[in-house]
C-alpha cells in the first residue's frame, strides 16, 4: 500500500510539472519596460539597534525583551572596544559609542 501511494504521488508530481512546463511554453504577454532610476541611492545606516530589533523579532514577551537587552549590551561592548582601539577618550567616547550603537 505504501508503494502504491508513493507511486501515485510521484505520478501526480510529474503531471503537474508537465502542465506547468506546457503553460510556460505558451506565448507570454510582453513584460512592461523597466524604468531605470538615475538618482543616486540614499545611504541607509544600518545601526546595531536595528540589527538587534531584527534579531529579537522571532521572540515573544519577556524572551524578546531579554534578547533585545542582551543584544544591545553586546553592541555597546563592541562599540566600546572599537573606541578603545581608536583611542577615543573623554566626552567624545560617549558620543562615539552612542553613534556607533545608533542611539
Amino acid at each position: 500500500m505504501k508503494h502504491l501511494l508513493g507511486a501515485l504521488l510521484a505520478a501526480a508530481a510529474v503531471i503537474f510539472a508537465i502542465e506547468a512546463f506546457a503553460q510556460s511554453a505558451t506565448t507570454m504577454p510582453a513584460a512592461p519596460a523597466v524604468q531605470a532610476n538615475t538618482a543616486p541611492a540614499a545611504p541607509v545606516t544600518a545601526s546595531k539597534r536595528f540589527a538587534c530589533r531584527a534579531a529579537a523579532q522571532s521572540f515573544k514577551g519577556q524572551d524578546r525583551a531579554d534578547q533585545m537587552q542582551l543584544c544591545m549590551a553586546q553592541a555597546r561592548l563592541d562599540c566600546l572596544k572599537q573606541a578603545i582601539d581608536q583611542k577615543v577618550i573623554g566626552p567624545q567616547r560617549k558620543e562615539f559609542i552612542q553613534t556607533c550603537v545608533g542611539e
